[in-house]
């Protein structure tokens, strides 16, 4: 069985059809619940009387029976982007598709005249950022994937019942195969991509140039296709990155509700480069805010020119239109603002101004002590005769300890909406640094082994403005790393009572060294992420003993499709 969310594909490979779905809204709702009929023997649910006792006692479920299956037939590949794309405009235009030697295709002499010649170009010079290899990156977003997700409930925490994921593999074939099950219903994406330093390694895509006799090459990946780093020496520094995270941002917005958004983090070097890919695949329009992290709290002296101290943060919405992000919580500081010296019954308050930018009305104003105020010159007046009236009968207009100063609105912390907007700039005080990030991990037994990695706090502060606790949002990180988002949807869902999920995808590329201690031995990332989660679940357990949330995980492996799990009767299991 692969990743339950992908019932679809797993029926379909046993002559079934597409899965049945109760109550399915369709693609655009964030936390829209499917459920769907499932093979039983597939996750292990209808085991014999002999094997169901030892599960139970080891909580493990059975994987399935494997038999061959041929990597080339339909049944063995994820969704087709291009017949997708093709079925909606034969929707909204049916004049524009003909008969290509392939099956259908769009014809472009008809889609001119449909929308006229000036709003179509095929000149070979364009506006927008062009490098070697953008257009083989495009078409291996579109290229359906061959891979299977293998479960391993081994690897896993409560796998009958949690309805968090983490998948090991390359998070390319992994995103074009949650795309049947997932594709419009992920609410939040963070991810933390490579930021091209030349130390990191750059993903090894088919289409990407091959080198040969190259000392860079030291890692294979999982087909045995080699990884690099990608130093600066190479000739195509700029160009391998780009072609590593285009197709990977394409596949991500098709997974991205309507409400959706995706906050990217990302360093100075490749930060314009990244700004112009999303400004293409998300649409300039749809871009949110550059938020500026402050990573740091100390000064490096020994830097050349400048002490670096921050990161960057993209966040780009799937459609501006319909995002709708929560507020900022008041810190202490902005807390402390509001007070109540004269003990007014509606509690803590602070002076506002009475005058505002933009209005019409300029008029002075008389109050019953004989003070008489008028807006400063170039400004205007915020309220009208019958509304300063009523305030200054219910003693809301402040006129200083001495009662003769300028006269100011008491805005009150009770009427004001819960939360403040947020700003671009987040300083280390509210979202940590990375200093508490590796400070997080050797709490939990594995510091030492991330250079970079991100603090609990600044995935928080994401994730509540882009989810909410009520709705069973899915937030994903396909860089999962050391696996910080996990563990702030654990802490979120802890905090606030919520039913967010994450889906945690994460290469197994080998540590530089593997981690031992008594219990296990970690050899990948990937290793690493699960650990993270198992023991950071572990902390929150023991902190919340009464939380009956969900602190568990499915893990599942990408694996080639050349196999396929036999079935039986159908069971109904609730999918992501």
């Amino acid at each position: 069985m692969g990743l339950d969310g992908l019932s679809d594909r797993l029926a379909s490979s046993h002559g079934e059809g597409p899965i049945p779905r109760n109550g399915d809204a369709g693609q655009g709702s964030c936390s829209q619940g499917r459920t769907a009929h499932l093979p039983a023997s597939g996750g292990g649910l209808n085991v014999g009387l002999r094997a169901q006792a030892t599960l139970q006692k080891t909580n493990i479920t059975a994987p399935p029976k494997i038999e061959k299956r041929d990597a080339t037939s339909p049944e063995a590949r994820s969704a087709d982007f291009v017949a997708g794309k093709i079925q909606q405009l034969m929707a909204l235009f049916p004049e524009l598709i003909t008969e290509g030697k392939n099956g259908p295709a769009v014809n472009v002499d008809r889609l001119k005249a449909l929308v006229g010649d000036r709003t179509v170009t095929d000149a070979d010079e364009k506006y927008g950022l062009n490098w070697y290899g953008k257009r083989r990156a495009w078409q291996l977003a579109l290229t359906p994937s061959t891979g299977t997700l293998r479960p391993c409930p081994e690897k896993s925490v409560d796998w009958a019942t949690s309805r968090h994921r983490m998948i090991e593999g390359d998070n390319l074939e992994v995103l074009k195969l949650l795309q049947k099950s997932y594709g419009g219903r992920v609410k939040l994406i963070y991810i933390d991509p490579p930021y091209n330093t030349g130390k990191d390694f750059v993903y090894p895509d088919r289409f990407q140039e091959s080198i040969k006799n190259d000392p860079d090459w030291t890692r294979k990946g999982q087909g045995g296709e080699k990884i690099r780093s990608n130093t600066e020496a190479s000739g195509r520094f700029h160009t391998n990155w780009l072609n590593m995270i285009y197709p990977r941002l394409k596949l991500a917005r098709e997974l991205l509700c309507e409400e959706g958004v995706i906050f990217i983090s990302i360093g100075d070097r490749e930060l314009a480069n990244l700004r112009q890919v999303c400004d293409e695949l998300f649409g300039e329009e749809h871009f949110i805010a550059h938020i500026v992290w402050e990573k740091k709290y100390t000064r490096s002296n020994d830097a050349t020119w400048f002490s670096a101290n921050h990161d960057h943060i993209l966040a780009y919405a799937k459609n501006k239109e319909r995002l709708r992000l929560n507020r900022q919580e008041r810190n202490q500081k902005q807390l402390k603002s509001y007070t109540n010296p004269d003990h007014h019954p509606k509690g803590p308050w602070k002076a506002t101004p009475l005058h505002a930018k933009s209005g019409t009305n300029t008029k002075s104003f008389t109050f019953r002590n004989g003070i008489v105020w008028a807006p400063p010159k170039g400004t205007f007046r915020r309220f009208n005769d019958a509304t300063m009236q009523q305030m200054e009968e219910g003693n809301e207009i402040w006129f200083g300890e001495k009662g003769g100063q300028t006269p100011q609105r008491k805005s009150f912390l009770s009427e004001v909406k819960q939360g403040v907007t947020p700003v671009t700039l987040w300083p280390y005080q509210e979202v940590g640094h990375s200093h508490e990030a590796n400070n997080e991990l050797k709490a939990l037994g594995l510091g030492g082994i991330f250079e970079n990695p991100k603090p609990v706090r600044l995935l928080r502060r994401m994730i509540h403005l882009a989810t909410s606790p009520d709705r069973e949002e899915i937030v994903l990180d396909f860089f999962a790393g050391s696996g910080t988002t996990a563990q702030a949807v654990l802490e979120a869902n802890v905090q606030d009572g919520g039913n967010r999920r994450f889906i945690c995808v994460q290469l197994p590329y080998p540590l530089s060294r593997p981690v031992h201690d008594e219990r296990m031995t970690l050899t990948t990332i990937a290793d690493m992420t699960s650990e993270r989660i198992r023991r950071a679940a572990r902390a929150l357990r023991a902190r919340q003993e009464t939380y009956k949330g969900d602190l568990g995980f499915r893990v599942y492996r990408l694996s080639s499709s050349n196999q396929r799990s036999k079935v039986g009767t159908s069971t109904r299991i609730q999918t992501l």
